[in-house]
């Protein structure tokens, strides 16, 4: 036989495109449509259905940047068409190749009830089947004008990203607004021929199977009279009958399909349009449940729940009927699908408490899976978390993004910091915004890793954000690779029927210990310095509040803050979403988010100073809180007292210009540039500088990357660096003993201080600059004489090692990293620690010497200058500090980040104020000191070990114990474990290394 099959596969493609597609609306009429434009923010739905409106035609142009646009839509059915399936097809400016990224509507009926939303591949409303003629129609259309901010040149720097400084230029066409007929025959075979064609394609040229399709196809094509095709359609469909039945093999890939709508929570639009995008996702996924019985949707979460519920009340009755149902899922257990590198301890922990809670308050539901498909890397910390807020499974996909090394599998046990594994699936389908395109079906099969050992995957399927979920064209391809020879099988489940089934085939999977880095998007940890500084104050901020109002409640009947404390938690953890959080959000997400941490402070502040004096009480007695869980100047952790101080810090001039500060225990030298070039830790007379180098040195890189300018460092830029060794002055601080430095370079201007505390082993640099450069990237570095190969950033409740050298393309991917409060390197008897207040990215390289030492090379990422999706990211002032600590053990570390992350705060009162708890071992860190949610009075204690050792330790709570209870994260108490013993208050714990543990001491 000839082999004619690109003959065939050619024509396939143009009658599709050009006969049978067309035909699926045979006929249609023109609606008539009105419209009126809301003057400023989006409008109540009864506003807008009231509204007086304007006519408006097809081939106009509409919408302002961030606008509302209410469109009235009118018209009458032809008699003609009685009995037959109509729809309105309503097309208001649509992009079908940029689902989610522009204009979206949600239908209303003149009742206010939602229909449906309209995306650019989900133009159609259903107004009957089979309709009667002379039906009149009226719909409402409340249509977002989001602007295009991330194009076909997706990269380039626009002012639409913000209202302030968008314009008023309408944005769209109105492009089709009519009655049409649908022809449900075509439609099938539209879908039939889809579905053969896509499998055809992927299959081998030589395989039996794709001659076999390419036949039936041919056949089918033969059928279709090209003038009548509503005709034929029938006859042509029949043809394909056979190889539409044939069924898959029974060593078949099996892929779960889960309906889904990843949405971010911010990111090109602010926070209020996630609001509207969540609302018509919903009302189109609660639509198409009702028309598909098969079909199962999921969506994460809790914040976007909450939003339906309280801005969308006819929306939410129609979820929760579905969530009743079985068939709309909670997804994922956690408020936000956070940034999972930078949440601290407690906020990461939080996540899983506020989210696992909503869903359990509201519908019943507890999750088994963390959701978190699109997250940037997750950190070591992680599983320990996911397990303590009683969930047991992980589900993530971004890691196919990575761009040096592939993961090597897809489901595995992942191993965090303190031994805990936890169950994790890793979509071979890479993406999730699956289509069920035939493309799709055939890369999970052959990109899963797990062949042999399992064979079930799972494909999240929908169009994300605001493209409007699943479609029903989706779920009819499902539906055709149910059971298809040639494919993988295709079934709704739920995530959790996944996970058992995932599980009871591979229980035994590999293991992945340590995080799971992401080898891209390394910039999201220093863009956008504001929001990062904003969520890192928010988060010690709230430990100060919990401590002090509940050492308040305790001690004096103070009113615990319940409700305050949880409404600021939730906006804190929506901040940490994986789009604002890591500064890849338009300019208007975050000229909020740094508006909304100052009132955060703001109220926080008055609940810390109202605890507090309430424990003070009046008085003369100079008091200082200390609010770390480390003693500090004499005051025990969690308690106030007169601070003790010891020593005195002197600062002398040297004849080169530069100057000397030694407080006895540190003597640390600075040039006459401003630089460090000796920093002597006098008791073990050891030099932390490395020969012929300086720290405090400022550099300045050009950062252009390749693609995703706010997301991405891209390696080259080392390739460029200018160190700012220039000063404009090098003088003494006001106070004397203080070194003051004042740097330009370019357009902006910095200005350090130099300091050693009394008494304190640490040198530090508080750093002021002025910023106002493009597409430069700051770092601050200390070059140590130091040996090392590993080094130590701490994550959630402990810290984890990462190598120094490059050995293998795994570690030389890691050239931008994450820490929290600390780095540390460490020689066996002696190290050194780098700690801030609020920076997260950082570098470690190094080298060796002429004279065979090493220089380990500690660089803070401070700035960067990207001009995408934010045009003018960071411009302005930003504040930093840091301290570098010679001699430093790991516990050194654990607790001068907590020290330079919780200033003190001092305040007259009438004496002492006793801890609530207190640890009697420093590597055992309590976190949190609360009142339980419930309500109930008791005090809540979360700790963990920090140093990475076993630990015995006793806890005394400082008023009468009745009992104590082992819970989870929410509180609940842990079934199989049995409840220490308390003596007088006293209570004796034993902790595995990094092991997370949460009290619940009941009052007596």
């Amino acid at each position: 036989m000839h082999d004619d099959r690109t003959l065939v596969e050619a024509r396939l493609r143009r009658v599709l495109d050009e006969r049978i597609r067309p035909a699926v609306y045979p006929e249609s009429v023109p609606l008539e449509v009105a419209v009126w434009h809301a003057p400023g923010e989006p409008v109540p739905v009864a506003e807008g259905l009231a509204a007086d409106v304007e006519p408006i035609t097809v081939g106009s142009r509409w919408g302002a940047p961030w606008g509302t646009s209410w469109f009235r839509v009118t018209g009458t059915v032809p008699e003609a068409w009685a009995g037959r399936t109509v729809e309105a097809v309503l097309d208001l400016g649509f992009d079908e190749n940029m689902p989610g990224f522009q204009c979206e509507g949600l239908v209303y009926r003149p009742d206010g009830t939602p229909v449906k939303g309209l995306n650019p591949r989900n133009q159609w409303v259903r107004i009957g089947a089979p309709v009667q003629g002379g039906e009149e129609v009226r719909l409402h259309v409340e249509a977002a004008s989001n602007p295009v901010v991330m194009d076909y040149r997706p990269f380039t720097p626009t002012p639409l990203g913000d209202l302030e400084t968008a314009g008023s230029d309408p944005q769209y066409t109105l492009t089709r607004m009519d009655l049409a007929v649908l022809d449900e025959t075509v439609w099938h075979l539209v879908t039939d021929l889809e579905v053969l064609g896509e499998l055809m394609a992927e299959l081998p040229v030589d395989a039996p199977r794709r001659w076999e399709i390419l036949r039936a196809v041919e056949r089918a094509l033969d059928a279709v009279d090209l003038q009548d095709v509503g005709g034929t359609a029938e006859q042509a469909r029949s043809r394909l009958t056979d190889v539409l039945a044939a069924p898959a093999v029974p060593s078949a890939h099996r892929i779960s399909a889960v309906g889904h709508a990843h949405i971010d929570s911010a990111w090109l639009w602010p926070l209020r349009e996630t609001v509207r995008k969540v609302a018509r996702t919903a009302a189109n996924m609660t639509a198409l449940l009702d028309d598909e019985p098969d079909f199962v949707f999921a969506m994460s979460q809790a914040q976007q729940w909450a939003w339906v519920k309280e801005h969308r009340p006819e929306v939410w009755a129609r979820v929760k009927k579905a969530v009743a149902e079985g068939r709309f899922v909670p997804a994922g257990g956690m408020w936000v699908e956070s940034d999972t590198n930078m949440p601290g301890s407690e906020a990461m922990a939080r996540q899983f408490v506020h989210g696992k809670r909503f869903f359990l308050d509201e519908f019943g539901v507890e999750n088994d899976e963390a959701w978190l498909p699109d997250t940037f890397g997750f950190a070591a910390g992680l599983p320990q978390i996911i397990k303590a807020a009683g969930s047991r499974y992980l589900l993530t996909q971004k890691i196919s993004w990575s761009r040096t090394n592939r993961f090597p599998h897809h489901t595995f046990r992942w191993e965090g910091i303190d031994g805990t594994r936890i169950f994790t699936h890793f979509p071979p389908v890479d993406t999730y915004n699956c289509s069920m395109r035939g493309a799709e079906i055939a890369h999970a099969v052959r990109n899963f890793k797990d062949k042999g050992a399992a064979r079930h995957s799972l494909a999240p399927t929908g169009w994300g954000d605001g493209g409007g979920g699943t479609t029903r064209e989706m779920v009819a391809k499902a539906a055709r690779l149910r059971d298809l020879e040639g494919s993988a099988t295709v079934t709704w489940e739920t995530p959790s029927a996944f996970f058992a089934k995932a599980e009871a085939e591979n229980p035994e999977p590999p293991v992945w210990v340590g995080e799971l880095y992401l080898e891209l998007h390394r910039a999201t940890l220093t863009s956008q310095a504001g929001t990062k500084q904003g969520n890192r104050r928010s988060e010690h901020l709230l430990r100060e509040a919990e401590l002090w109002a509940a050492t308040a409640a305790v001690r004096t009947g103070f009113p615990y803050p319940y409700a305050d404390l949880d409404r600021i938690w939730k906006t804190v953890l929506l901040h940490q979403f994986h789009d604002i959080l890591p500064g890849s959000s338009i300019a208007w997400v975050h000229r909020e988010a740094r508006a909304t941490y100052a009132r955060v402070a703001d109220e926080l502040g008055g609940i810390i100073d109202a605890a507090q004096r309430a424990l003070a009480g009046e008085g003369s007695v100079p008091l200082l809180f200390n609010a770390a869980p480390h003693t500090r100047s004499g005051v025990p952790a969690g308690g106030a007292r007169p601070a003790e101080m010891s020593g005195r810090t002197t600062r002398a001039e040297r004849p080169d210009g530069g100057h000397v500060l030694d407080n006895g225990l540190l003597r640390v030298g600075v040039d006459a540039r401003g630089l460090v070039d000796s920093a002597l830790d006098l008791a073990a007379g050891r030099e932390t500088i490395a020969p012929g180098r300086t720290g405090n040195l400022l550099q300045l890189h050009q950062d252009l990357p390749n693609m995703w300018d706010a997301w991405d460092v891209d390696e080259f830029y080392r390739n460029t660096v200018t160190d700012l060794t220039d000063a404009d002055e090098v003088t003494p601080g006001d106070d004397g003993v203080t070194v003051r430095i004042v740097r330009t370079f370019g357009a902006s201007r910095v200005t350090q201080v130099l300091s050693l505390p009394p008494g304190e082993k640490r040198l530090v640099v508080d750093t002021e600059v002025d910023w106002h450069e493009t597409e430069k990237f700051l770092k601050l570095a200390f070059p140590l004489d130091l040996h090392t190969d590993r080094y130590a950033s701490e994550t959630q409740f402990g810290h984890f090692f990462r190598p120094t050298h490059t050995n293998t393309s795994w570690e030389a991917a890691k050239f931008e990293a994450c820490n929290h409060r600390f780095v540390h390197l460490q020689e066996p008897d002696w190290g050194v620690a780098v700690v801030n207040d609020g920076t997260y990215g950082h570098d470690v390289t190094r080298a060796v010497r002429g004279d065979g030492g090493t220089t380990t090379t500690v660089r803070v990422s401070l700035l960067r200058a990207p001009r995408f999706p934010d045009p003018e990211t960071d411009q302005g002032v930003h504040r930093f500090r840091h301290a570098l600590v010679p001699g430093a053990s790991i516990g050194d570390a654990v607790r001068e980040g907590w020290r330079v992350n919780l200033p003190e705060r001092r305040l007259l009162g009438a004496g002492e104020v006793a801890p609530l708890v207190t640890v009697d071992r420093d590597s055992v860190v309590v976190t949190a000191v609360k009142l339980a949610d419930d309500g109930s009075g008791d005090v809540v204690v979360r700790f963990h070990e920090a140093h990475g050792a076993r630990a015995r330790a006793t806890l005394t709570a400082g008023f009468p114990v009745a009992g104590v209870e082992v819970t989870d994260l929410l509180e609940r108490p842990l079934a199989d474990t049995a409840p220490p013993a308390v003596d007088d208050g006293r209570i004796t714990v034993r902790l595995r290394p990094f092991e997370l543990t949460t009290l619940r001491l009941k009052r007596a």
